[in-house]
């Protein structure tokens, strides 16, 4: 292997640090918890520790196919090289870095999705419209499901006929039957991708779907008898106990989602380097996440809890609900998502349930949409020209 190319994958590794670095510090170590800081579970800081760790095992289980997609599904017939792939991230964790610093959420997806798909199509690859098509429809339908479902949730959570005992308990059994069905890293046959549902029927023996449905109800009881247990003993307590364990679960799945965003456009490297294994790619990509959720990530997690709505418990719980479904089909389809659209949207629903337009900032709101449609275009726009004014070695 030449020095140079050495050389150029490890400017390219850097850049791959910086940039997870800066989803740490902003959407995967902001997003997850501000609904649980808003609501006075759990402090600034501590939530900032903990999002870092759980990101980080988020992205080593759970990071392969939105790397993937990230590396090699948005453009066709052409591999980035490593320049190119050093111009996608600072382009990317560059946007990303003026969001922190200005203190409104943009967008991580969309910044390296638009830099790839700018950089990739100037070096003559092919759009591949079928992702595009799912990619978009992701991203249009997320602030309508999550924050529909959210307002859903805030809506019946407060009502008197609807005894608290059963209604968080539901949400519970919902939330366990589906991480008993998403796929993780080496729980699958012959070491592969496979769920806890077909990992526990693999070693009773069992096969078919009625094996997985059983599995799967039966983890949904369990975390429902618990859960129920646990609120009808201390009410409060155990609303804030099911929220914080909502906060990790949705920082797990930030991190198997938004490591691709840093370390995908890295994997097609791989082939040229030939002794790095991806699952040490996305490894590092979850060390740089938690270092930046613990450096950089209490400020936008400060904004988001504050800024956004007023929230108390139950509405924080009914915006970590959808955004851990969401975040999980996401990572699930292989799609590159914004925590920032996920979590934001679910906040605005739940806030809106109870408090109406009141309680949401809609200045704040509106620049947010705005940064989010603004570093899609202008991610792509620099990245082209980029590689048109100055082309790539």
């Amino acid at each position: 292997m030449e020095l140079a190319t050495v050389a150029l994958f490890l400017v390219a590794g850097l850049a791959s640090l910086f940039m997870a670095w800066v989803i740490g510090a902003g959407s995967s170590g902001a997003t997850p918890f501000a609904p649980a800081v808003g609501a006075n579970a759990i402090s600034t800081m501590r939530a900032a520790f903990v999002v870092g760790i759980l990101g980080l095992a988020g992205a080593v289980t759970q990071g392969a196919n939105v790397s993937e997609a990230i590396g090699s599904g948005l453009v066709g017939g052409v591999s980035l090289p490593a320049s190119g792939v050093i111009l996608v991230l600072l382009i990317g964790a560059g946007l990303m870095a003026i969001g922190i610093r200005t203190g409104y959420p943009i967008a991580t997806a969309f910044t390296v999705t638009g830099s790839v798909i700018g950089v990739g199509l100037a070096l003559g690859g092919s759009p591949v419209w079928p992702k595009y098509v799912q990619v978009g429809a992701v991203w249009v339908l997320t602030p309508f499901v999550g924050g529909g479902v959210a307002y859903g949730i805030a809506s019946v959570l407060p009502r008197e006929n609807v005894p608290e005992a059963y209604s968080i308990p539901l949400l519970g059994a919902l939330v366990g039957a589906v991480l008993a069905n998403v796929n993780f890293t080496m729980l699958g046959p012959n070491g592969t991708a496979g769920s806890i549902a077909g990992a526990v029927a693999r070693s009773l023996e069992l096969t078919g779907l009625p094996a997985t449905v059983a599995i799967t109800l039966a983890a949904a009881a369990g975390i429902a008898v618990l859960v129920t247990w646990d609120v009808r003993r201390d009410q409060a307590g155990g609303l804030r106990r099911f929220l914080l364990a909502l906060g990790s679960l949705v920082a797990f799945s930030a991190g198997g989602s938004q490591v691709g965003l840093a370390v995908g456009p890295l994997m097609p490297l791989l082939d040229d380097v030939g002794t790095i294994p991806p699952i040490a790619v996305l490894a590092g990509g979850g060390l740089g996440i938690l270092v930046g959720s613990w450096t950089g990530a209490p400020r936008m997690i400060k904004s988001l809890a504050q800024d956004y709505s007023s929230l108390g418990p139950r509405r924080s719980i009914a915006a970590l609900v959808p955004s851990f479904l969401i975040a999980q089909v996401a990572v699930l389809l292989g799609v590159p998502v914004s925590f920032n659209e996920i979590v934001v949207s679910a906040i605005i629903g739940s806030g809106a349930a109870v408090g109406g337009g009141g309680a949401v900032d809609a200045r704040k709101l509106g620049l947010t949409v705005g940064a989010w449609g603004a570093s899609f275009a202008l991610a792509f726009v620099l990245g082209y020209g980029a590689v048109v004014v100055l082309p790539l070695p």
